[in-house]
């Protein structure tokens, strides 16, 4: 199977994907697979109670959006000329996280784009999506079945590793994948810098980058930077709005102990109802708590995100002196060419044929 089919099927499969909520185009495909896929978007929350039918949505219509022809075509373009020339298919262990649906996709489709064949090790919380996920790819080019395998047990017999896990984990993985080429992700968190002069618009696209699953992604806002002599009435406003978040038990037993906690500790706090903002230099923050600190500069700033960018997966803001950064809202809504950790997988999966 040529690059030119694989694309192709990764193309049929993010027209499905940008349409899982659309009941009678799915229907009337008349595909097992894809009826399998919507199926399990509505029933996965009784695995994880996080993955509610809202927040898979938003995620597999974040991917099929990545897969219009258009953006793989300039995703490849840059390695359309080494993807083609390989001999020997690697096989690639990836060890997927399960903090947000499929988080492991774009580790997937990578692997799979290369012409390699992809080991992935689920997560015990995100054990359905990313099956589905592979079998309708499967019944779009039948050949992607000897090229995909998914297991939740222990892994072996594979040429390199992606693995993406807490700071914690990651040090297991450096031990156990020591003798492999591998790509080891740790704990990063997105942060925001405002300048206290963002319109109410701007306001609201960050509170999605605060909220969308729950916090739960690299890429959520967890840290604020903001000015000295902040305003913050027009931003806990609009955190406020976001009432539904506390719909989901899980959300808010974790909103009510953390602010038992700030409450008991005397922890000097915001609390908008369905989020808790307190002063932390941390760049991880609990769910439903997100942390602040001052700065006094542009330059100041900049010198603290730089020595700090092990810290950071994103920067979401709309300030002039920063030249890389995400607009407000966008935070989980990568390109396929924003790879996690600033990690080039693609050029790493193919350096393993020079």
């Amino acid at each position: 199977m040529n690059l030119t089919r694989r694309t192709e099927a990764f193309e049929k499969l993010g027209n499905i994907l940008r349409n899982i909520d659309n009941y009678d185009f799915i229907k009337s495909l008349d595909n097992p697979a894809v009826l399998k896929l919507a199926g399990t978007v509505e029933s996965v929350q009784n695995h994880n109670g996080w993955f509610t039918p809202e927040m898979v949505t938003t995620a597999l219509k974040s991917f099929g959006e990545s897969l219009k022809r258009e953006n793989l075509n300039r995703w490849i373009a840059g390695y359309k000329d080494d993807i083609e020339k390989q001999k020997k298919p690697k096989t690639i262990a990836v060890v997927m996280a399960g903090n947000v649906p499929a988080v492991g996709f774009h580790d997937f489709l990578t692997v799979l784009v290369s012409g390699n064949k992809l080991l992935g090790k689920l997560s015990s919380d995100d054990t359905k999506l990313l099956p589905a996920i592979a079998g309708v790819l499967k019944s779009f080019e039948p050949e992607f079945e000897k090229m995909i395998e998914l297991t939740t047990e222990r892994i072996k017999d594979f040429d390199a590793v992606i693995a993406t896990g807490s700071n914690n984990s990651a040090r297991y993985f450096e031990y156990y994948f020591g003798k492999y080429p591998s790509v080891i992700r740790k704990n990063r968190n997105g942060v925001a810098v405002l300048t206290g002069s963002e319109s109410k618009e701007d306001l609201k696209n960050l509170t999605r980058d605060i909220f969308l699953y729950y916090g739960l992604g690299c890429r959520n806002v967890a840290k604020l930077y903001l000015p000295e002599g902040y305003d913050f009435e027009p931003l806990l406003k609009e955190i406020e709005k976001n009432k539904e978040v506390t719909e989901n038990n899980k959300y808010f037993n974790n909103y009510e102990y953390n602010k038992a906690i700030f409450l008991v500790n005397k922890t000097i706090h915001y609390d908008t109802g369905n989020l808790l903002l307190t002063e932390n230099s941390n760049f991880s923050s609990p769910v439903s708590v997100v942390h602040y600190s001052f700065y006094n500069g542009p330059q100041a700033l900049k010198n603290e995100l730089t020595v700090n960018s092990h810290n950071i997966q994103c920067i979401v803001s709309s300030a002039q002196f920063l030249k890389e950064k995400v607009p407000f809202g966008k935070s989980q809504y990568p390109k396929l060419w924003d790879y996690a950790d600033g990690v080039d997988t693609m050029q790493f999966i193919l350096q393993l044929n020079d």
